[in-house]
């Protein structure tokens, strides 16, 4: 990347990150005691649930609260606004970990496993594994609704949840029909590129990065120049934190990212990084490739050739040029002329953030 990040930039993201998770998790714990203090199922809950909470890196109500900054001053209720974009995120994390069958989630053990271990430990008769899905899928949907609440109970003036409220839905459809994109992708039936994308701002992209920014800039009441900027700018980084997430999940390290090496290959996800390396193959290594795209099971040993292939083919090489070709397009498009030079300052970290992240 052509920018360095100055770190009173950084270090105020990370301020902005502890307030709007201490909210977040304030506003579960709070909830968590109401529902479940006294019933059976309120030993594990009103611990479980909170704790899922905790850990997260509020990306997406950093980049609604910069929305908001571009246009409003520093507000305890905005922080509060920003904070429901990390309960949806949970009802997200959730449903992704049962559709994809994780054990882990941050380096701890999913919810759904936790479920279906006490269901064990009770001694009931019955599926374990099958409780512990649907009692996640359950949580799920208290996430979601707790996300909608605390954005309702912000502090917030009714007409600037009023602006807020179209942005909101829209990125809670985007974000379940991208994910049925995602399920139906398999790197067995490889998508073209441009489909891929299509699936990759739906599921991810827009969801994490542009549509929080609009979202918050819409609650400020921020003008369709302004809005505009920060729209071509999230959706070029969202596409880089997605790109390089898919990197993650090939060649990042299990003890930084809390998931199983090659994880993605593992889920035969139809990844960018399977896709590039598969279109950049020559004769040889795409046959190596449909070698291993046919296999029943991805193991250890699996996972190691892949990760040789998509690195001869050149794709790891390349999607680390996209990302950064993407990054660099995001910082042009914050105009001094319409970005206030302390949100611009914020925005130029953020893309930082999510561009040269290992987790």
């Amino acid at each position: 990347m052509t920018t360095t990040t100055e770190p009173v930039s950084a270090e105020r993201l990370d301020t902005l990150a502890r307030r709007c998770l201490a909210e977040a998790h304030g506003f579960v714990s709070a909830r968590a005691k109401e529902h479940f203090s006294g019933r059976a199922e309120g030993a594990l809950a009103e611990t479980a649930v909170p704790e899922f909470v905790a850990g997260g890196k509020c990306l997406r109500p950093l980049f609604a609260y910069v929305g908001w900054r571009c246009g409003q001053p520093e507000s305890d209720a905005a922080i509060r606004a920003a904070a429901a974009l990390e309960l949806l995120h949970c009802f997200a994390m959730v449903q992704d970990d049962v559709m994809d069958g994780s054990a882990l989630r941050r380096g701890r053990t999913a919810l759904h496993v936790r479920f279906a271990r006490w269901h064990e430990e009770q001694g009931w008769a019955g599926s374990a594994p099958r409780f512990g899905e649907s009692a996640a899928i359950l949580f799920g949907d208290l996430f979601l609704v707790w996300s909608e609440q605390l954005l309702r109970e912000s502090g917030l003036a009714a007409e600037q949840l009023a602006r807020g409220w179209p942005h909101y839905d829209a990125m809670r459809a985007e974000l379940a029909v991208g994910q049925l994109g995602d399920l139906v992708n398999d790197a067995r039936a490889l998508p073209g590129w441009d489909t891929l994308l299509d699936v990759l701002r739906r599921k991810s992209g827009n969801y994490t990065v542009r549509r929080p920014l609009e979202f918050g800039a819409a609650l400020a009441g921020c003008g369709p120049e302004l809005r505009a900027a920060l729209g071509e700018f999230g959706g070029l980084v969202g596409e880089a934190f997605q790109l390089r997430d898919d990197l993650l999940g090939v060649f990042g390290d299990p003890a930084v990212t809390g998931k199983p090496a090659g994880q993605d290959l593992r889920d035969r996800k139809a990844s960018s990084v399977v896709v590039l390396a598969a279109a950049m193959a020559g004769r040889r290594r795409r046959a190596e490739l449909n070698e291993l795209l046919e296999l029943d099971t991805v193991d250890d040993e699996a996972v190691t050739r892949w990760r040789e292939l998509i690195v001869a083919t050149g794709a790891r090489e390349r999607l680390g040029e996209l990302i950064r070709e993407r990054a660099d397009k995001a910082l042009a498009a914050i105009d001094p002329a319409v970005v206030p030079h302390h949100a611009a300052d914020l925005l130029t970290a953020l893309a930082a953030r999510c561009t040269e992240r290992d987790r």
